[in-house]
């Protein structure tokens, strides 16, 4: 909205900083987080009035949690409402890229949305069936990866090897869209504990706000040897709204948290993630800077197949942090030391745009 006044007006006077989009990154950062810290308190009370008992706690995983029980779910609507109103303040809406990666946040979103509100509603932590779940998922993805490679094109790019890809063809659809389906249910997966996915998340988004920027210049994409998407840039200012809106939620769901983000963030954050990586064409690079939620999501996988094969676990408990819970580690403890591996993960992830 502000751009195109901005593009009206010619620019002129302090609206030439609209031109610039590390300018409205900026801006559009701090529009979620005051957007996300005004709601939040007028959301959660809405909340906890609403679903009463709260998010449905599990009997069967740590008991430390069963202190958690009576707090509220669906924390993913803050998120969301703040990060689509800034967006609507400072993108550039002539871009295609950006609607199609919005599709992805804000249609995981209401997939999310359906699983917290039938959880709430039934009292169970079971929800919508995960096959209606993935069908759904699966379209929304499908969609975006449609528009995505109408801005790009079908080549899977392999870190450490300049302007190096392999051409995946009508493949590429199915692997693009598998990645945010992936991407969307391993932050899913991770959502366990207070904070434990929200900074991973910021990290990440605050990564690829830089691979954004850098892909969508001409002029830093060639002496990188990365490749170039003329209008990846604006997908930074997608990042840094992601960032904000989930500082201003982590405020609120700092240990103890008055409110979990549910499905309904953590689907709609994840592939959000899923479909930037695939529109800046660093779908590899997505697995090393996320490489925790990889790996939360590869512990279950083991799990479920281990333990079906042979009727004994390899963890003691899956997801892979209530393993360390189980170990005795505290709550707190673990939620940091993963934050400092995704910090590691993300300077990896970025150390590849150099190595080539």
């Amino acid at each position: 909205m502000l751009y195109l006044l901005a593009e009206w007006l010619n620019f002129e006077g302090l609206f030439n900083l609209v031109r610039y989009q590390t300018f409205r990154a900026g801006a559009t950062l701090l529009t979620a987080l005051f957007i996300g810290m005004f709601i939040g308190p007028r959301f959660i009370n809405m909340l906890r009035v609403r679903q009463g008992k709260g998010q449905p706690i599990r009997e069967d995983g740590p008991q430390t949690h069963l202190a958690k029980v009576g707090t509220p779910t669906m924390g993913g609507l803050m998120i969301l409402v703040a990060l689509a109103l800034a967006m609507v303040l400072w993108m550039d809406p002539r871009s295609p890229i950006v609607w199609a990666c919005l599709l992805v946040t804000l249609g995981f979103g209401a997939i999310g949305f359906m699983d917290d509100f039938d959880k709430v509603t039934k009292k169970s932590h079971r929800g919508v069936s995960g096959k209606v779940r993935l069908l759904l998922e699966f379209v929304v993805a499908g969609v975006a990866a449609w528009l995505i490679v109408g801005e790009t094109n079908t080549f899977l790019y392999v870190p450490f090897f300049s302007g190096r890809g392999i051409e995946l063809g009508l493949f590429y659809y199915l692997f693009a869209a598998v990645v945010m389906v992936g991407a969307g249910n391993a932050v899913n997966l991770t959502d366990g504990l207070d904070g434990l996915a929200t900074m991973p998340v910021i990290i990440a988004a605050g990564t690829f706000a830089l691979i954004a920027y850098l892909v969508g210049r001409a002029d830093f994409s060639a002496y990188l040897g990365i490749p170039h998407v003329p209008t990846a840039g604006e997908l930074a200012i997608l990042c840094a709204g992601i960032m904000g809106a989930c500082l201003a939620f982590l405020w609120f769901n700092a240990p103890p948290a008055a409110v979990f983000m549910g499905d309904t963030g953590s689907l709609a954050l994840g592939g959000a993630l899923g479909a930037i990586a695939v529109a800046t064409q660093h779908e590899i690079v997505l697995a090393i800077v996320g490489g925790l939620f990889v790996a939360e999501a590869l512990s279950v996988i083991i799990q479920v197949f281990w333990f079906k094969r042979t009727g004994r676990r390899i963890f003691l408990m899956a997801p892979i942090h209530h393993h360390f819970e189980q170990k005795g580690w505290k709550e707190s403890t673990v939620v940091v030391r993963f934050w400092i591996i995704s910090i590691v993960l993300a300077l990896i992830g970025l150390a590849t745009l150099k190595v080539r």
